[in-house]
This record gives C-alpha cells, structure tokens and sequence, in this order.
C-alpha cells in the first residue's frame, strides 16, 4: 500500500510542473537544500533519488524519495525553515521549482494542489509527532517566559524540542558546555548552533520563517487578525483574485484556536481541535496567495482617503486599499491581584496537549460556562484526577451548548462548582493551591495545580485608538448600528450607507468577535470573515470609480 505522505506523482503532474522549473543533473553527491535554510526550493526527482536524513543523527535516513516523487512540506508555502538536509545522489536528474512558482502552480492546478497538500500535511503532523528535533529550547517547565516561546511554537507548528532544566540533565549539560546560568535562559538553539538566550517571539519568528517580509506597495486588503473570521477573509480574498496580507500578533486561530475540541462546526462529525482548524486554514490561504506574517502587532492606523497605513510593533508599515478587523477578543483576567505571578506557571487561557501532561494526575480547575470552558473540561479528564468547572451563575447550560453539558455531567471525574468564584492563589514558584468562595460566604482551599480560565470577552481594539466608532465596551460598530454622527463624511457615505459589515470609514471593515453584535462560534465567524469580502469588492469597485472620476481624498 503507497504511503500518502510519499506519493509518487502521475507523469501529467511532472509534465505541469515542468513549466514552473528547471531540470537539474547532479553529476555528484549534492545537498539540495540544508538543515534551517530558509526560501528552500521543492524537488522532484526524475532520475535518481534524495535522501533525507535525520537531523539528530545523519548517519540515519528519514525517507528516500525516488523517481516522481518529491521532496518539501507545508512549511514551504510560508518563508519556514528547511528541517532537514536533503542529499541527491550523484547521477540523479532533479526538477527543481522554487517557492515562489510552487504556490503559482497550486493555485491553478487543482488536482496537483490536493496531492501535494495532502502530502504536505500529513508530513508536517509526522514531524510535529513523531520525531525529536527541531529548535532547542532550554527553560524551566515553572518560566512564564520559556512557556510563552512553547506556547508560540505549539500554536504556530513550529517543530522544537523543549528541555528542561528541572527535570533533565540533558538542559543543564548544555548550559555547562556553552558556559551558561540559569540567569540566561530561556535559551533558544537554532538548526546550525546559533545561540539566542532569552529570545523575543520576533526572534523566534524571524528564525523559523513564520515572521514575513513584504513588497512595497499598495495591497487590496489588509486582514488583521487570523482567528476564524480573518482566515476565512483571507481564502475567499485571495481565492477571487484580490492581493492580500493578512497579520496576527500570536498564532492563527484567535479564540477557536484555544479550544481542545470543536464538535459543533458543519462538517466535521467526529469533531477538530481548533488548533488544527486554523492550521488547515493557514495553509489553505497561502495555497490562494494570500501573505500570512506572525507576530504582527497593530499599533496605530492611518486613513489617508485613498488608503490605509498600519503601523506594527515591529516597526513594519504595510498599505492597503481596504482594511478587516478581525482581532477578536482576549479572555478576562481573574480579578485576583497575583495573577499575573502565576500566568504560565499554573493559570493558563488555552488548554492544549503542551498543558495536559502537566495535568496527569492532578487536580486541575476551569473557570467558566461557555462552550470553550466546556470543551477544555472535557479535554483534560484524560489527563487529570479530578477537574473543578467553576460558574459564578447557578445554571450550568445558561451559556454553554447542550451536547457538552450532558457530557459534563456524565464525566465521573468532572465536579462543577456553583455559585463560586476564586478569591485566590497560592505557591511560591507554581500554583499549589486556590481558594474558592461560594456565594453564601463559605470558603475552602483546593490543591488545584493548574487553573485554566476563559472568563468574559474584552475586544482587542486597543490599536484602533479611536479612529472607528465603538460601543461603551470597545466593540466595533458596523452598519445599521453605527450612529449618523459617527460616520465619516465622504462622498463614498454620501452616495450609499455603510454595508452590514463595514464600519464608520469606508473601507474599513470588522469581523466576528470584535464585532458588536457578532455571534461568538466559529461557524458565524468564518461566515462574516467570508460574507465580508463580497462587500470589500463593492467599496473596492467604489474606489475604481472614484479613481476615474478624479476624485481626490
């Protein structure tokens, strides 16, 4: 039986891909791309074959790819780095097709695109699962900071390989030979040996590719935020053709992508974690075209009529004719005056597979009664003892979806705790401890070692500094529901009202959680993020005419 990750490409497949390259001979031993090299080129093998090897031990060969087959995964769409060495054969005939011409190809051949994507894919999980390697990290499993990297990392598929200086010896050995403290960490080690201690996510990015360059012009649509609502722009977007950035300033998914598992969503029986939604999405739109760049963080936006220009805290400026808010919304702080001591460390606002094996055997406590509280619960009592679901409310379905409540109450290790809220924590360097108040005053300390709270919505608007009208909360007006006085006069709002999803400039538009009004699922999401583009072409078309008629901003 062929191994999908390993196919070998029918000749009419070769033949459309000939028209992208350059056939290559390899009159001896080659390396065709090398361990962290970024902007690697794809391969197909005509003649011969490419070994890749095993990067904690190239005496060791992953995988030989032979005749029609090919090399490369899903970390080519983006600018990622090579994971392995790839060495052809001396006497091999190779077609070699850059980057660049790899994604025009998919995009126009769908046949060729479901082959290689799928391939693609299922290399990437085998990486991520099954092999140790990739980036070093040494930290400590109780540093705020070396989990904010991994957190990074996990939720941006980056492959890394994280030691820990509590628990092996292996993290402390590395530290004596680079002549290295615990005051140094966390410390990152890069394919190739590079050190960097104490990394920023820019550092991190900008090694692993995940952080991208862009041209210097002018794009149709700026997309900023790659929750379900901004993925879903992004693929309609560039699927019809318009030139589009879309940036997020941690990982794609926003709030979905925090959920363990998400049962609810059309097509998709059986259920998908919202980790591996979004990455189906972020590869489905680059497979369109469409520039993803992470971290990006919006700082400041200008209207200069014509277009607009967002300023990143990284220092990137990139332009764009239209503009779609798809930040979304944080989960609230605990209002508890340590908190922030044990974020990371014990008090966390995703639960994921880096969490769960933190939880074996513990006492683990959820903090809230929507579905995405639910559905870590539910996640984690493989993992935990026992898991506390903490409501303020007396009604356990008041916000939650019916299929999980059930489930919660037939979990025998779930316990939900009514009418509570907790009032605080305790441990020196990891949560040890909580406090929980019921509502008629009585307290009890629980060994709770890990918390995971997904309390209330605050819109992620912060950047937006007032330049579209808000409700008193920080959501996006849009619409119906933007008030006259707040419109921004122009001859585009005196010809027409502002579409159902545009908001108080022209051009502007806003999507899913940081919407007012918006539903909070995923399904709404990424129906407005869809729904969103029909209107970005009118205000698009709206602009052309303007153009054309010489009117001036």
């Amino acid at each position: 039986m062929n191994d999908p990750r390993f196919p070998q490409l029918p000749q009419s497949h070769v033949n459309i891909l000939k028209g992208y390259g350059n056939i290559e001979r390899c009159n001896e031993e080659t390396v065709v791309f090398d361990l962290g090299q970024l902007r690697y080129d794809f391969f197909v093998v005509l003649e011969g074959e490419i070994a890749i090897l095993n990067p904690n031990n190239e005496q060791k060969v992953i995988v030989v790819h032979g005749k029609n087959e090919f090399s490369g995964d899903s970390g080519m769409l983006s600018d990622r780095g090579a994971q392995f060495r790839a060495v052809a054969k001396a006497g091999s005939e190779l077609l070699r097709v850059s980057p660049y011409k790899l994604k025009e190809a998919i995009a126009k051949h769908s046949n060729l695109s479901d082959l290689l994507l799928n391939a693609f894919l299922q290399r990437q999980d085998t990486i991520l699962n099954e092999y140790i390697g990739g980036i070093k990290l040494v930290g400590s499993g109780n540093s705020k900071e070396a989990y904010a990297i991994r957190d990074f990392m996990d939720k941006n598929y980056i492959w890394y390989n994280f030691l820990d200086v509590d628990q092996t010896s292996e993290a402390n050995d590395l530290l004596k030979n680079f002549d290295l403290s615990e005051k140094d960490l966390p410390l990152m080690i890069c394919n190739g040996g590079q050190l960097h201690m104490k990394p920023s996510l820019d550092e991190v990015a900008r090694f692993s590719g995940v952080l991208m360059d862009f041209e210097d012009k002018i794009f149709d649509l700026l997309v900023i935020g790659a929750g379900p609502s901004g993925l879903a722009a992004s693929v309609y977007a560039a699927s019809e053709g318009l030139s589009v950035v879309t940036i997020d300033s941690n990982a794609p998914g926003g709030q979905a992508g925090k959920s363990s598992k998400i049962e609810n969503y059309l097509g998709f029986p059986t259920g998908i974690s919202g980790r591996d939604l979004a990455n189906r999405a972020y590869v489905q739109a680059q497979k369109f075209g469409c520039n993803i760049s992470i971290p990006h963080r919006a700082e400041k936006i200008e209207h200069t009529g014509n277009h607009f220009v967002l300023s990143a805290t990284n220092g990137k400026v990139i332009k764009a004719k239209s503009l779609m808010a798809a930040t979304g919304a944080n989960y609230r702080q605990l209002p508890i005056d340590t908190i922030q001591k044990y974020e990371g460390s014990g008090v966390y606002y995703s639960a994921t597979g880096m969490n769960a094996s933190a939880c074996k055997s513990e006492l683990v406590g959820v903090v809230g009664g929507g579905n995405s509280a639910g559905q870590a619960a539910l996640f984690l009592t493989d993992y935990a003892k026992e898991v506390h679901v903490v409501l303020r409310g007396g009604d356990l379905g008041a916000k939650m979806s019916d299929y999980l409540v059930q489930r919660i109450e037939a979990a025998p290790n779930i316990y939900v705790q009514l009418n509570a809220q907790v009032t605080e924590l305790k441990g020196d360097h990891h949560l040890e401890s909580l406090v929980l108040r019921k509502k008629d005053g009585q307290e009890t300390e629980m060994n709770i070692t890990n918390l995971f709270t997904f309390i209330g919505a605050k819109p992620c608007t912060e950047w937006l500094e007032g330049i579209v009208a808000t409700d008193e909360k920080g959501f996006v007006c849009t619409g119906p529901g933007i008030n006259e006085e707040d419109l921004y006069m122009c001859d585009i709002y005196s010809q027409r009202k502002p579409q159902s999803l545009e908001t108080s400039i022209p051009g502007f538009f806003a999507v899913g959680d940081v919407r007012k009004g918006s539903v909070k699922r995923v399904a709404s999401a990424v129906g407005e993020g869809s729904m969103a583009v029909s209107q970005v072409h009118r205000f698009l078309a709206d602009l052309r005419a303007r153009e054309s008629a010489g009117v001036k901003a």
